[in-house]
Order: structure tokens, then sequence, then C-alpha cells
């Protein structure tokens, strides 16, 4: 969260950019707190709506992120990396076995979606042994990241843009409740936390 003086900063920097005769910004703390502010800003939010773009499962199988949840009742869930530790021995696991509990409350689609290829988020799945009861989503180049407002700039780490760690609980497209995880945390977003909000 910014502080006082941060805040009274950012909305400073963005009368500045956002000008027509402004100079530009130049120095990278005010470059930061410009996109914090975009990105926060921008940032999906209860009550909106999934947007109309289209993520795989699998190589070849492309489809709208919203023919996931016509009709439908379900939790989408981000991770930044497939076969990254803390999404693989922690945050895919804890869906994978709460899937019971999740349908019980009726929720029919659990999907888990990151910036990776089709390939990779695939062969993730079969080392998870998710067996159909997670459904496995490349934003492979982070369109459906970037709509949502939850990039996550892994570029030291990972080599590109990746997805934060978040939940969102969706009802015929509508999100219900967003989970949303600050830097690299991983608790909000997490089965057994979401299952509480249920």
């Amino acid at each position: 969260m910014l502080s006082r003086v941060a805040r009274g900063c950012h909305s400073s920097l963005l009368q500045l950019a956002d000008a027509t005769t402004a100079a530009p910004v130049r120095s990278l703390a005010a470059k930061q707190l410009l996109h914090q502010h975009r990105t926060m800003a921008s940032q999906v939010k209860v009550g909106d709506s999934l947007p109309d773009i289209k993520v795989s499962e699998g190589p070849g199988n492309d489809f709208s992120i919203r023919s996931l949840f016509d009709g439908k009742k379900g939790i989408l869930f981000g991770v930044p990396g497939a076969f990254t530790p803390g999404c693989s021995r922690t945050h895919l696991p804890g869906y994978v076995q709460r899937h019971d509990d999740l349908k019980a409350k009726g929720y029919d689609v659990l999907a888990c979606v990151a910036v990776n290829d089709p390939f990779v988020m695939e062969a993730w799945g079969k080392d998870q042994k998710v067996d159909g009861k997670v459904r496995m989503l490349s934003d492979t180049c982070a369109e459906l990241t970037k709509a949502l407002g939850l990039e996550l700039d892994a570029v030291e780490r990972l080599g590109n843009v990746r997805c934060r760690r978040f939940a969102l609980v969706i009802d015929d497209n509508v999100v219900k409740a967003a989970q949303i995880e600050e830097g690299g945390a991983m608790t909000c977003s997490l089965a057994e936390n979401v299952i509480d909000l249920l």
C-alpha cells in the first residue's frame, strides 16, 4: 500500500503524465508509481465481467474465457508459472485436493491460468495429476492477464511478464469475489482461503 506521501505524488504524476502539454515522466521512481497506479486503476474487481479473450487448453484448443463460465459458477486462479516451486508444491495442489469441497458448494469450473504455452500447461497438469479436476489454461501472450490488470514483472527471474497470483470467484462471467496477491505472496488466493469466502 502506498504511503500518504506516495499517494500524493501519485496523483501529481498522473496529472503530469496525462496532460497533453506535459514533458514525459523520466525518473524511474515516477514511472514505477505511474505504472502501479494505472495497473491498480484497471485491475479486475467485484462486479466486473470477464473479458472476451482467448485462452488455450492444450495445443490447438483455443476458446474465449467467457465460454468456460457461461451460465456456470467457478473459480479462476492464476499463477506466475508452471513448474515453479510455490505453484507446484502449494497453489495448484490445493485446488486439486479441494475440488470435491468446491463442487459440493456448487462450483463446477475450476481453472488455473498462467503465462505459459499450452504444451507446458498440459505437461504440468499431467505432472500434477489434475485428472480433469482443474482446467489448465494457457495465456500465452498474457492478453488475459493484462486485460485483468494482473501483470507481474518477472523478467529477471522468469524471462517475461507473468501473471500475479489471484483467485476470482465467478458466476456466469461476473466476478463475485477477487483475491489478489501483492508481489509474490501466496495467501489469500489459496484454495482454503477462497473456500472460506463461499
